[in-house]
This record gives C-alpha cells, sequence and structure tokens, in this order.
C-alpha cells in the first residue's frame, strides 16, 4: 500500500496531487491539507489533526467528505503531520508520499525534514514532494535514479560523513568519495542517461530532485 499525506504548506508550493492518484492507494489531509484535497477532487479516506487552520464551514465539508475524521486539541505534543504519519505506520505501508510540508515555515520544513530519518529508521520508504522538489533520505546502499523534466541531483550527508559515495550515469561522476557536512561537492549534478546510480557504504544520505521554475508545466 501506498499511502499519501498532505499537510497544509503553503499551497502555490503543492504538487499537483492529480498525478499521484494511480500512485497512491489511501489519501491522509492533515489538517488544512484535508481542504487541499477537496480543492482538487481527492477522495479523502482520513483526515487528522487539531484543524486551527480552517473556518468552521470547511471543516464542516471535511467531517462529511472524510472516511474517517479525528480532531484532537489544538494544545498537544504532536504536529498534525506527526499524527498522520503515526496513523500511516497502522497500515504498515510500502511507501508514504509528504506533500504539503516544505516551503513554508523554516522550523516545520528542517523538522519534517528530519521526519524522513525516523520513518527510514522503521525502514519505510518516504519522499516529500512539492512543486519543484522531491526530497528522500537513503541507507548505504546501491540505488538507481531516474530524471524528468531536466531534474538538478543533488546529494546532501545527513549524518557527519558519507563514505564511498559512488556516482555512476551522472555529468559530475564520483568514485569512492567521502563527503561531510557543509561540503557543496554534490550539489546540482544531473544525469547523462535516463537512468543512473549511487551508492555508498556508510552514513546517512539526502537526495533532492530539483526543477527549475521555468521548466515547471
Amino acid at each position: 500500500m501506498n499511502i499519501g499525506i498532505v499537510a497544509g504548506g503553503p499551497q502555490e508550493a503543492l504538487a499537483d496531487l492529480a498525478i499521484y492518484k494511480d500512485k497512491v492507494d489511501l489519501w491522509i489531509g492533515a489538517d488544512l491539507g484535508a481542504s487541499y484535497l477537496l480543492d482538487q477532487n481527492i477522495t479523502i479516506d482520513i483526515a487528522i489533526g487539531d484543524f486551527d487552520s480552517i473556518d468552521h464551514n470547511t471543516k464542516n465539508k471535511i467531517k462529511y467528505s472524510a472516511s474517517i475524521y479525528k480532531e484532537y486539541p489544538i494544545e498537544k505534543n504532536e504536529t498534525d503531520l506527526e499524527l498522520a504519519i503515526e496513523k500511516a505506520l497502522t497500515y504498515d505501508p510500502d511507501s508514504i508520499f509528504l506533500f504539503g510540508v516544505t516551503a513554508g515555515r523554516l522550523d516545520h520544513e528542517l523538522a519534517n525534514i528530519q521526519l524522513l530519518y525516523r520513518l527510514l529508521d522503521q525502514n519505510t520508504k518516504a519522499v516529500i514532494i512539492d512543486r519543484q522538489n522531491e526530497i528522500a533520505m537513503f541507507k548505504p546502499g546501491k540505488y538507481q535514479v531516474c530524471s524528468n523534466h531536466n531534474n538538478q541531483i543533488s546529494f546532501i550527508p545527513f549524518s557527519s560523513t558519507v563514505q564511498d559515495l559512488t556516482l555512476e550515469g551522472f555529468y559530475y561522476p564520483l568514485s569512492n568519495e567521502t563527503i561531510s557536512w557543509g561540503s557543496t561537492r554534490c550539489i546540482s549534478n544531473h544525469l547523462i542517461k535516463q537512468h543512473g546510480t549511487f551508492l555508498f557504504n556508510h552514513g546517512i544520505l539526502i537526495m533532492i530532485k530539483s526543477t527549475e521554475e521555468d521548466n515547471l508545466s
């Protein structure tokens, strides 16, 4: 099962959710994210959060439309997104797509990116998607990556070092290199073939696929 979670980040940065309808089996709207699902005519399987970001009429529409509606008090230990992720994990999903979690408040954005590590630690595949970016996190191993829309692809260490990083099929190849916090060595690369490979032996690695605004359709 693939689960899509939509949070309440800025709407102008939100990806076109319709593109992912065939990839997502269950949709969860976290607070304002449930309203975004309504706006894009996507069935709300679960609506969850404190719903302090929406007006009364919209909240009632969400209650009526959602198969499952769970409202929490405003003062709570978890963010609405954390509640949505906890609910998603009860379905033992193969992957989770996270929308509406970037491009807003910086503290929220950084915390949301760190949630990728929590999911990685539980062996749940997850990716953050907005209008211009896809962000994923990886444990040591060998992975294939493909590119669309002239993506720029960057690799950033999430651990203090990532060791023995090799990039194959990229414009700037790499062979068994160590990259550390603060390094820009692997920023703004791109594929020279339809598919490329990256592999490493130690550390935690973030991959960001970005599309320039002018190339967005």
